[in-house]
């Protein structure tokens, strides 16, 4: 059985009580978490791991470990080993996951403004990027800044829902991303639904309003190829 994802349902909560089910040289394993694991061009969280006498993990990193739902907590050098059946309350970074969430739904924006297929992409947590499919396109960086921003400010909500395999197959359209594939092995697949602006297969965390992303600008535009246009956005703030 594996870790009881809780940020999939809910993305806004930062903290959990968890016990530990494995340690070993990928990291500990938790029978649940609020810890995102590395995946689709989003990063891991960071966080601690805290056990009740006050023993004091820091978790660098968050990877998948044999399948979607085997969360490996990578902790720092040096860290306390914490035994198999631990107690422990997993906290993780909430300001540095929230510029997450929040640059990757920017990047949903962006993917619903662009007409080319999505080649790649990376969410950072000041600045992101998508790539596309874009052969002898010419891209305005104040357009597609203005562009976002309006999107933002018309605050549509976020929300998700889950397909199964089967209607994801029948709906390839869902998939915007060449280069990385939803997670899937569970017999669903999450979508991420910006209302009336974009529906597409996603496992990242994400806001719930368009609102909340804040004011971006379109930083960069690159020719990364014949047919690759990479977009860079990054938060004002």
């Amino acid at each position: 059985m594996g870790c009881e994802l809780l940020f999939r349902d809910d993305p806004y909560l930062t903290r959990c009580s968890a016990r530990i089910v494995g340690n070993d040289e990928q990291g500990i394993r938790l029978d649940r978490t609020v810890f995102y694991a590395r995946g689709g061009g989003q990063p891991g969280d960071i966080g601690t791991l805290v056990t009740a006498d006050g023993r004091t993990v820091e978790i660098i990193d968050t990877v998948k470990g044999h399948d979607t739902d085997d969360i490996c907590h990578v902790p720092e050098d040096g860290a306390p080993v914490l035994e198999t059946g631990t107690e422990v309350t997993a906290e993780i970074d909430w300001a540095r996951r929230h510029k997450l969430m929040r640059m990757h739904s920017s990047l949903h924006l962006l993917s619903a403004l662009v007409e080319g297929a999505v080649t790649g992409g990376q969410v950072g947590p000041d600045k992101s990027r998508l790539d596309f499919d874009l052969p002898d396109t010419s891209l305005d960086k104040q357009a597609l800044t203005d562009a976002l921003n309006k999107l933002i400010d018309e605050d549509h909500a976020v929300t998700s829902r889950w397909v199964t395999d089967a209607e994801l197959d029948a709906q390839p359209d869902l998939v915007k991303t060449m280069s990385v594939a939803p997670p899937r092995g569970a017999g669903r697949v999450r979508l991420i639904d910006v209302d009336g602006i974009d529906l597409q297969a996603c496992g990242g965390t994400h806001v719930a309003r368009t609102g909340e992303i804040g004011r971006v600008r379109v930083s960069k535009i690159e020719n990364k190829g014949r047919h690759n246009r990479r977009i860079v956005v990054a938060l004002e703030d």
